[in-house]
């Protein structure tokens, strides 16, 4: 399909005006490519050609408008660092529209009315960061945001110093936010609140909609999502930093990517957000802060749904994560079923990394090709007992499966990630790109694309973080 036939749609527009506030984008000056996907592009039925063209730049920049746009900025609340702000949105980031399935929306393009004094725009390092990681997080089967592309500028703009803006366009199957909720609750508007509850389920929810008891039902499948969703996270490495409960998705996605970091080496208390200062979301901590959101939102929806009734579905939330979590570190480790002591030798082998600080995404991949043969795993610590002393329980409860060695291997090395972006091979993509060059944004898509596979040619990064880069504290405008 090309630019000129897009016909987008507006289906949150039918809520409340309330709930929203039509605005028109900000053009950066004399716009760029700097990547474009052509995944999503698929997803949307656009011609990837058209990705290339002067026209599709304009697009992003908001100064090419699709039949059906209706361009506008969502409303929501929050807790921030526990603290509720009662009115947030949109800040820097406009919706354009609704193209098969996906919502359409630029990061970057100017002020609305929830800016809050802001300036709306977003600046290459950020937006480079948000597009390669929601690839990345896709391509590890990650439930998350996805970009269509990135685009550059001349466009100056001031956070620490002076830079470039950029905008990022992103799609997502929903952008509804804990927050949501909670600012028509705050506010008691309870036909708004029970408006976004009916659109909430007919979006992301659509099996319930015809169930009587369909709301407690979607706010159990919302905590069911959440503690997937966190497991995941914790099973890969991934901290978000900034989990308030206006960057919490209803829908179970990963959004908002700011001051993000894949664990270097394993560290639990890890807290990758400079302004964090007492480490409320710190790597170990995600599971029971989303818990704690979880909570939040119940408040918000306790007009509609009685609390003794949602006590009870957030009573196991608790199990739902262990479980999924529980599983997934299981294939991590190449076990073909779970045992009682499963979750006794995981907790044995992250205690295990945290005293060796040992890479945690190395040490997995080194461990999907381990027979026996302990040189390669040992190498990566500089004292050889405590992996020993792991690696006997390992060996023994190795002696439970059912599969072979090798198809171990195979199905550990589908589950281990060769690569995943962390933040210094990010900086040095961003570096590079401040200069003009974007080999480097090209070649970490490829890598964000493809984790699991070899890639010969980016071997250089398949290492441990280089000990000057390791752990790295960003902004919120990282």
């Amino acid at each position: 399909m090309k630019l000129k036939e897009l016909k987008l749609t507006n289906p949150y527009l039918d809520l409340p005006a309330e709930c929203h506030d039509r605005v028109k984008p900000a053009p950066l000056n004399a716009p760029f490519l700097i990547h474009a996907n052509e995944a999503v592009a698929k997803l949307l039925d656009i011609d990837k050609d058209e990705l290339y063209t002067d026209d599709f730049t304009a697009f992003v920049n908001g100064e090419y408008h699709p039949e059906g746009s209706d361009t506008f900025a969502m409303c929501y609340a929050g807790h921030q660092f526990g603290h509720f702000v009662p009115r947030l949105g949109d800040g820097r980031a406009i919706n354009i529209g609704t193209l098969k399935g996906w919502h359409l929306q630029l990061k970057g393009a100017g002020p609305t009315k929830y800016s809050r004094s802001g300036d709306g725009r977003a600046v290459v390092r950020s937006s480079i960061r948000e597009y390669l990681m929601s690839e990345a997080m896709h391509g590890l089967g990650i439930e998350t945001t996805r970009a269509l592309a990135v685009i550059g500028s001349e466009h100056s703009v001031y956070r620490e110093e002076w830079e470039k803006g950029a905008i990022v366009l992103r799609v997502s199957p929903s952008w509804v936010r804990f927050g949501t909720f909670e600012y028509f609750a705050h506010k008691k508007k309870f036909k708004e609140l029970e408006a976004l509850v009916e659109y909430t389920i007919a979006e992301s929810y659509p099996h319930l909609q015809e169930k009587a008891d369909r709301y407690i039902l979607f706010f159990a499948e919302v905590v069911e999502r959440t503690a997937k969703l966190l497991a995941q996270w914790q099973s890969v490495g991934f901290n978000h930093g900034v989990m308030n409960t206006d960057n919490m998705s209803i829908a179970g996605l990963t959004i908002d990517y700011g001051p993000y970091a894949f664990l270097d080496d394993y560290d639990f208390g890890y807290i990758c957000n400079h302004t964090d200062t007492y480490g409320r979301y710190s790597f170990g901590s995600q599971p029971d802060v989303a818990e704690w959101n979880l909570r939040a939102l119940m408040a918000a929806l306790s007009p509609m749904i009685p609390m003794e009734k949602m006590e009870e579905v957030i009573a196991g939330y608790g199990r739902l994560y262990s479980e999924h979590y529980l599983r997934l570190m299981g294939r991590k480790l190449g076990l073909d079923r779970q045992e009682e002591n499963d979750l006794e030798l995981v907790r044995h082998l992250l205690g295990t990394l945290q005293g060796l600080h040992i890479d945690y995404t190395l040490f997995f991949r080194t461990l999907s090709r381990y027979n026996g043969e302990r040189k390669s795993v040992l190498e990566l610590g500089l004292y050889h007992t405590p992996m020993n002393d792991w690696l006997d329980l390992y060996d023994e409860r190795l002696k439970s499966n059912t599969s072979s060695q090798v198809e171990r291997e195979r199905q550990m090395l589908r589950t281990n990630p060769k690569y995943v972006l962390k933040n210094y091979m990010l900086q040095e993509a961003i570096d590079a790109a401040k200069e003009g060059s974007f080999s480097l944004v090209d070649a970490l898509f490829k890598i964000a694309q493809e984790p699991f596979a070899e890639h010969p040619e980016f071997e250089r990064w398949a290492g441990a973080t280089p000990e000057q880069f390791k752990n790295n504290k960003l902004s919120c405008s990282s």
